[in-house]
């Protein structure tokens, strides 16, 4: 499943980043790596973002960029 399918409040340990190489890079410097628990904290309605937990940081990516970040919400 898809990262923005998540609702706020659960958990998921990320499998997989798609996209282009450039997002990929950015988003494992901020630190999200396969493997790393991920916690969806809340939707903004506006800007269509969400707000993330990794590794006690917060951190928001919007829902496009969110899709490409494959979860497994069973091995959180």
């Amino acid at each position: 499943m898809s990262l923005d399918a998540l609702t706020p409040g659960s958990a998921a340990r990320l499998v997989s980043i798609g996209g282009e190489r450039s997002f990929r890079c950015r988003l494992m410097e901020l630190g999200l790596l396969p493997g790393i628990e991920v916690r969806v904290i809340r939707r903004a309605t506006i800007g269509g973002l969400l707000e993330l937990e990794v590794r006690g940081c917060r951190l928001s990516v919007r829902q496009g960029e969110a899709r490409l970040l494959t979860v497994d919400a069973a091995n959180a």
